[in-house]
Order: C-alpha cells, then structure tokens, then sequence
C-alpha cells in the first residue's frame, strides 16, 4: 500500500470504522482517546520493523527511529517519511499541543513534542493500540 489519501479503504463511515476497529483503537484512532501510560503493547517493544495504520495500514514509523522516552508510550524522533504522519493543533486540554494522524485515514495517533532527541530533537509519543508492528524481514513489513 502507498500512503495514497485517496484510497477508499481510508474514507470509511464512522459505522464501518467501528465494524472495522476493537472498541479500544476506535476510542483512540477516531475518538482522539490516549491509552493509560505504561499499558501498551510497544512501549518497551525493541523488535526490529516498522509500526503502521492499525486503521488502514499506512507505514508511520521505523524501529530505527524508536527510543525509551520513559513516558509510558511509544516514542520515536522522526516519522517512516514525509507522507506518513500529518499534525494540527490540538487545544483539548486548554493547551496547544501538536496532534499527530495518520496522512491517509486520519486515525488518531498521538502528539508530537520538541523534547525529543538528535537529530530531529523530536518526540512523537504514540499510543500502541494504533499501531500495528510489521517485524522486519515480514513480507508485511514494506507496506
């Protein structure tokens, strides 16, 4: 798959993603919800591969790019590519902060902050229940 945001597997009704997702990834990807810290599945995760869409499958992230930020999700500093991820502002909680979505569907990933680090002093801080781990050397992993 391409990170193509015209593909129709990312353009569901709320009905089909909720067909298509657990309760939990619907919460967090279409909900904007965050998982509890230190409750997901890739926080101290080191195998090697790339994290995609738990929605439609889009390549978000590399393993080489991942780090322990020791906040309790899975943090990274730079995103697979330039198409992968896109960011808003987000004032939820009465402060800007920058939200991270997947480019093709728009699921909910996570938020991005300048306290990551070198060499793109970024940290992307993802929740786990929206990425699904493709292991390097998988025939999935070059989505």
């Amino acid at each position: 798959m391409t990170n193509d945001e015209t593909d129709p597997q990312a353009n569901l009704s709320e009905t089909e993603w909720r067909e298509r997702l657990t309760p939990e990834q619907y919460r967090v990807c279409r909900e904007k919800g965050t998982e509890r810290a230190f409750a997901g599945k890739y926080d101290g995760c080191s195998e090697a591969g790339s994290y995609a869409c738990v929605a439609c499958g889009n390549t978000l992230f590399d393993s080489e790019a991942k780090f322990n930020s020791g906040t309790g999700w899975p943090s990274f500093f730079d995103a697979a590519d330039s198409e992968s991820v896109t960011t808003e502002t987000d004032m939820s909680l009465g402060m800007a902060r920058t939200e991270v979505m997947c480019r093709r569907c728009r699921s909910h990933l996570g938020h991005v902050f300048e306290d990551g680090p070198a060499p793109t002093n970024l940290r992307y801080c993802i929740n786990s229940v929206a990425l699904e781990l493709k292991p390097r050397g998988s025939d999935q992993s070059d989505r």
